[in-house]
């Protein structure tokens, strides 16, 4: 199920959409889905499950302890899948926020002796277990040909990222390249939580609305950590943003309560309710 079904429902009754973040494995792969699950039970419409990396260069240090904390625990891309196919049976909406180098040499091996890529089998194996496309932080739509014509060959969603440093010729490309929404990350620099928004995000907002193809959703993520932040994004007089991604906040949570499952379950319940009574303010 494609993204934009959920931006669309969301706009059908007058808010934002609300992306939940947690990565895969963390604290391990079963507690990872458990707290995906209960995400969407408190109202997330969209969840974006990342995929541990060893040099994430764009998260911030809560999410690269996180990350950490997977990897150690010997996650693998066969977990991440494994993971999206659990969320995604909830019918919410499900990608993957993950590197590039981890989808190119996907079933290295494998795919060499049946004749096909990493980045094609991938493709084949996500849209499999249900999952609705990615989330490609490093690459561009110009340096990834083939992962669009992967994600279009199985109807998957490409959601590729602006910045406020980006051109109005970059935002045109890349908002023309994307399907399911486009994530302006209105924030340089690292992912994380931060006590105000950016005074970046409502004039990337507005110049991407003017900029990209007509409907497509612009989410934003930019460190937001509570509600009444998540209804400043929202808000049509504020940032006006279609969706409010949250990361860093999520895992905070979940770290906070490290070894206490039933308390970080409810920490996560309470976060996910207080955002989405801020997205729809």
């Amino acid at each position: 199920m494609s993204t934009r079904v959920a931006f669309e429902k969301a706009k059908a009754d007058g808010r934002a959409a609300l992306v939940g973040y947690l990565p895969a494995g963390f604290p391990d792969v079963e507690g990872a889905i458990d707290a995906l699950k209960a995400m969407v039970a408190a109202g997330c419409d969209v969840i974006e499950i990342g995929l541990p990396y060893s040099d994430p260069v764009m998260d911030g240090p809560t999410i690269q302890a996180a990350a950490q904390q997977a990897l150690d625990g010997g996650v693998r891309t066969r977990d991440v899948l494994r993971t999206v196919e659990a969320v995604a049976a909830t019918g919410v909406p499900t990608v993957i926020m993950t590197y590039w180098n981890p989808v190119v040499s996907y079933g290295r091996a494998a795919g060499r002796s049946h004749g096909r890529s990493g980045v094609e089998r991938f493709a084949t194996d996500l849209a499999n277990a249900g999952g609705a496309g990615l989330i490609t932080p490093d690459i561009t739509p110009d340096y990834g040909q083939e992962w669009i014509a992967a994600a279009d060959a199985h109807g998957l969603d490409k959601v590729f990222l602006v910045s406020p440093s980006s051109t109005d010729e970059r935002l045109e490309m890349t908002t023309a390249a994307c399907r399911g929404f486009v994530y302006a990350t209105a924030v340089m620099g690292v992912t994380g939580a931060r006590e105000k928004t950016s005074e970046l995000a409502g004039p990337l907002v507005a110049r991407t609305k003017a900029l990209a193809p007509a409907g497509l959703p612009v989410a934003v993520g930019l460190g937001v950590s509570n509600g009444d932040q998540a209804a400043e994004v929202a808000a049509k007089d504020g940032i006006g943003a279609d969706g409010v991604i949250v990361g860093s906040a999520f895992v905070r949570a979940m770290l906070d309560n490290a070894g206490e499952r039933a308390a970080a379950l409810r920490a996560l319940t309470s976060l996910t309710e207080d955002l989405a009574s801020g997205v729809r303010r």
